[in-house]
């Protein structure tokens, strides 16, 4: 083993452990730290038995293990621990150190983190690192940002343990300053709550308005993941759907219907709202698992509330079709939105995001991975500037073969009472977003009405802003304008 560690990581549960493995694996030595130094034996005496990594039991130890610049990963638990271990650790470090923390951080927090760890004469990252235990292990999606002085010396471990695209391109690049990496990340979480609504939404029209068993909708997504579909969530999907319990009934119809989260879909949601981006897909997603937490009141009100009874009439195998369509569909809105977001996002950050990098380093290791991440980046080849993925000519194509399948689910979902939130919103953003004239001026007028919030005219320029006394009993004075 070499006289000094090439990386340390702090934090041996899950993630942190199998990237531990993983950076080995790739020529690394590692040391390890964690609170609990009994786990640091057994992780040792165990899965790390044998190999190049150092085990530690204090922080002084530990950074005295690592080779100059020392580069420090946290692996623990968001918010207030990491601020602590920050705090834990500086006293130890010198100048050029650079500490990484790779938990689900909420982006605020990694811009504040760099400020301060550079006011120390010290480097900071912020990384997202999406796949899961498996993906920690065999190769992640790795999307980092913070200190770009700090990017030659960690380049080697990220892109060495990073998954790998066809090509053999590394899934990790820099994103960007301070929080645009964990920015990134929590965009990917909240892309990665939409698909998988709209393929709960598929599921449950195939269960309860078709009346499909587990395993005729086990082949329906094994079919689907052959096509423009073909992702790690339908093939999980897939997966799921063919699992028999112990007595050789289907697992996932034991499975009670309340969902949980961690909160990036809506930290997503909050972010589109400060900006001003219409994430409404992704926003139905985190509501739809908030209203599947309300289990007890949903029974109370499925005995009192009426609608209208599921019962299909029609070409079943034509309406697949056209679930598919609708799928399909509904994806490309969700990254079309989310990736308006982290366009709105550079600009009030002043961030210089690779979007079509950003496409690459999601086709591999993260639980969005999917071939359609590969038109997104050639969208950006083909035109950085464009304004939305709906206006690139594959993607518009795609929408218009799509959207009469489309129209067809939403409206029969409808019509039988099947919620499908997700698919019906991204319908809705469509055709507002494709709509020239929105009902946006009667809005305004009621604005204008009741608290003098001033409109724009059709017949006048862009910044002239005008009041009306609708009443007659109203003022000329007008209230100053300004948008949220």
């Amino acid at each position: 083993m070499k006289q000094l560690s090439d990386i340390g990581l702090i934090g041996l549960a899950v993630m942190g452990e199998n990237l531990v493995l993983n950076m080995e694996s790739k020529g690394f030595t590692v040391s390890v730290y964690n609170r609990s130094a009994e786990k640091v034996d057994a992780f040792l005496s165990g899965r790390g038995k044998g190999k190049n990594i150092r085990g530690t039991h204090s922080i002084a130890e530990f950074v005295k293990s690592l080779e100059r610049p020392r580069k420090l990963m946290l692996m623990i638990k968001a918010g207030s621990a990491v601020d602590e271990m920050i705090e834990t650790l500086i006293p130890h470090l010198e100048t050029g150190d650079i500490l990484i923390d790779g938990g689900n951080t909420h982006f605020p927090d990694t811009n504040r983190r760099t400020a301060y760890v550079e006011s120390k004469g010290l480097l900071y990252i912020g990384t997202g690192v999406s796949g899961g235990e498996e993906g920690a292990l065999l190769g992640p999606s790795i999307m980092p940002g913070g200190s770009k002085k700090a990017w030659p010396a960690v380049k080697p471990v990220f892109q060495s343990i990073a998954a790998k695209v066809d090509d053999g391109t590394p899934c990790c690049d820099w994103v960007g300053e301070n929080g645009a990496g964990h920015f990134v990340k929590m965009v990917h979480n909240g892309i990665e709550y939409g698909d998988m609504q709209l393929i709960t939404e598929a599921y449950q029209i195939m269960r309860d308005l078709l009346g499909m068993s587990a395993d005729e909708m086990h082949l329906v997504f094994k079919e689907w993941n052959k096509g423009d579909l073909d992702s790690y969530l339908i093939e999980i999907t897939r997966d799921i759907l063919a699992y028999k319990d112990t007595d050789g009934k289907p697992l996932v119809d034991r499975i009670l219907d309340t969902a949980g989260q961690k909160g990036t879909g809506k930290w997503t949601g909050v972010a589109a709202l400060d900006l001003g981006i219409p994430l409404t897909l992704i926003g139905e997603a985190v509501f739809s698992r908030c209203l599947s937490a309300i289990k007890d009141e949903r029974v109370k009100a499925s005995k009192i509330l009426n609608g209208p009874p599921a019962k299909f009439k029609g070409d079943k195998a034509k309406f697949l079709s056209d679930l598919k369509d609708a799928v399909y569909a509904s994806k490309i809105v969700s990254y079309a939105q989310g990736y308006s977001l982290m366009k709105a996002a550079a600009e009030e950050y002043k961030w210089d995001l690779n979007y079509g990098g950003i496409a690459l380093m999601w086709r591999g290791g993260c639980i969005i991975r999917s071939v359609f991440l590969g038109k997104i980046k050639e969208a950006f080849d083909n035109n950085k500037t464009i304004t939305n993925l709906l206006l690139d000519p594959f993607f518009k194509e795609k929408v218009d073969i799509a959207q009469n399948g489309w129209r067809n689910v939403v409206a029969t979902a409808v019509t039988n009472g099947i919620p499908a939130p997700a698919i019906s919103s991204a319908l809705c953003y469509y055709d507002g977003y494709r709509c020239e004239k929105l009902p946006a001026n009667l809005l305004q007028a009621q604005r204008d009405y009741f608290g003098a919030h001033t409109y724009e005219r059709i017949d006048k320029p862009r910044g002239e802003f005008f009041h009306t006394n609708w009443t007659g009993r109203g003022g000329t004075t007008a209230s100053s304008t300004y948008n949220v």
